[in-house]
């Protein structure tokens, strides 16, 4: 997996983190530790780019509610492992949608493993980066 970088200002200041490659068990963590780095150098709202994403494990699908958590103030020692976390993870799906974390652009395979486990109805997912970028406030 690789990540980029970028800023973009939209009604308030946006990062935008491309993520390119395999989300699975043998990477999930680097996407939360960045995500974490980002937040502790200020970032306050996230767009994760899945646009040159090929495939997502359910690693990748505990990747993405981690760093959805985090946004929302948790910190990375209070979350749950394991089982644990996929229970969390059903109850936060009633919670609504995030509002500092959304996701762009991804394919048509892993908008199905979105759909599946539900994620889809926990983020706002964009098609186009300009109307992603406008939703943040």
């Amino acid at each position: 997996m690789e990540m980029t970088v970028s800023q973009n200002l939209g009604t308030v200041p946006v990062t935008v983190l491309e993520v390119e490659g395999s989300l699975d068990g043998s990477n999930y963590t680097g996407l939360i530790a960045k995500a974490n780095d980002l937040l502790q150098e200020g970032s306050r709202d996230l767009l994760l780019d899945l646009g040159k994403l090929r495939f997502l494990s359910s690693a990748g699908i505990s990747a993405l509610h981690r760093v959805a958590l985090l946004y929302t103030g948790k910190r990375m020692e209070e979350m749950e492992e394991g089982w644990a976390e996929y229970h969390a993870m059903q109850r936060d799906l009633h919670n609504g949608l995030q509002k500092h974390v959304k996701l762009l652009n991804p394919n048509v395979e892993v908008k199905k493993v979105l759909d599946m486990t539900g994620l889809s109805a926990y983020f706002e997912v964009y098609t186009d980066i300009h109307s992603a970028l406008a939703s943040f406030h």
